[in-house]
């Protein structure tokens, strides 16, 4: 029996999906079959979320209704303002999105997940409430209050404003919108796997997703852009690429935002930050740390590109979010606002033939110990 063990369930087939597909062999990821290059291009993130949740492109009435649908959930209750604003201004971002999504149930109905309308519902609030409660607690740990949404802007340049207060210009807003739709979806990660299986007990849509946040939270899932940029100040300058890049291949070192466990080739989703983001920082005026990252990328191509090592996305997103003027520990908050509609989506499959996750395990701990009185210990 011990033969079939798998640590971390790695390669384990766990459900059937038709939500994304991902071919790590040949650089594929496709959202419900459409290219991920295709989406990034071409569609935005209200329209990709609705592809994730209703399996086909909406019709030009069908994404008005649902961009308006989407606006008119932007608010969030006061009370969970008044939630966000007991937590420590310490408390990482994360912890305060992750409380926020499980208190959202005792704000709305939708508890009873065989309603099929309710649960289109709280998906959709749930897509409106991340951007808004992200910005509004990042203002009230700065002892600001929150500013409201607007509903003349895009998802991308509202959540670019509330954070703000200002609207973003059109290339800025494009980009975090491309970022949106890039994050969306990635198949059967940790915390999709972990909405997923909380789902399967049929509790309700906000304690499952809350607790799919919690597991993005985890440093070997969410962050990783975070560490991009650690490791970029800490080579120094694009002069010390080289020697430090080789250092690091030599002492068998691992190197952020280079390589995916999925991904045996380029990660499709780098490919296509990767233009944009050259259009961001000759626009916008560029900084040392992105210097740094072009010059490791072209580097990393010479030494590493024939052991099918590139740059994931991890490797420039953070590097935009920074030149967005988004603080560090938000970024992983930012990957939740992407991902809520990927989440969302492998929730409401869940249910459409539900059967309760409850794996096995193998017992390699005692079995026949005598018990011994608490006196005699």
């Amino acid at each position: 029996m011990s033969d079939n063990f798998v640590p971390g369930l790695a390669g384990v087939p766990a459900a059937k999906s038709t939500v994304g597909f991902i071919d790590g062999s040949q650089g594929i990821l496709r959202y419900r079959g459409i290219k991920i290059e295709d989406l990034a291009q071409h569609s935005t993130f209200e329209e990709t979320s609705y592809l994730l949740l209703f399996d086909k492109l909406p019709t030009p009435a069908e994404l008005k209704a649902f961009e308006d649908e989407l606006k008119t959930h932007r608010a969030i209750p006061d009370g969970i303002v008044q939630v966000l604003r007991a937590l420590p201004k310490e408390t990482h971002p994360m912890v305060a999105l992750q409380a926020a999504t499980a208190a959202l149930s005792g704000f709305f109905g939708g508890l009873d997940v065989s309603d099929a309308k309710a649960n289109r519902e709280a998906s959709v609030r749930m897509i409106a409430n991340f951007p808004t409660i992200v910005a509004a607690f990042d203002r009230l740990r700065r002892g600001k209050d929150p500013i409201a949404p607007r509903t003349d802007l895009s998802h991308a340049a509202n959540f670019l404003y509330m954070l703000r207060g200002e609207a973003p210009d059109a290339l800025m807003t494009r980009i975090l919108d491309m970022c949106l739709v890039l994050h969306a979806e990635h198949g059967f990660n940790a915390s999709t796997f972990t909405t997923r299986v909380v789902g399967s007990t049929l509790a309700n849509p906000y304690a499952a997703v809350a607790a799919g946040v919690g597991s993005l939270s985890g440093p070997l899932h969410g962050g990783a852009n975070e560490r991009v940029l650690t490791m970029l100040e800490q080579i120094g300058s694009v002069e010390a690429v080289p020697e430090w890049l080789d250092r690091m291949v030599r002492e068998k070192q691992k190197i952020m935002g280079l390589g995916h466990r999925v991904y045996k080739v380029k990660d499709p989703r780098a490919t296509v930050l990767l233009d944009i983001v050259r259009d961001l920082f000759k626009s916008h005026g560029s900084t040392q740390l992105y210097d740094i990252a072009y010059k490791l990328e072209q580097v990393a191509a010479e030494r590493l590109g024939d052991k099918g090592i590139y740059p994931n996305v991890d490797f420039y997103s953070g590097l935009v979010y920074q030149k967005l003027g988004i603080e560090t520990d938000q970024f992983t908050p930012i990957f939740a606002i992407a991902r809520i509609s990927g989440w969302a989506a492998h929730w409401l499959e869940q249910l459409e033939d539900n059967r309760i996750y409850r794996p096995s395990q193998i017992y390699v701990g005692s079995k026949d110990r005598a018990y011994t009185p608490i006196e005699q210990r």
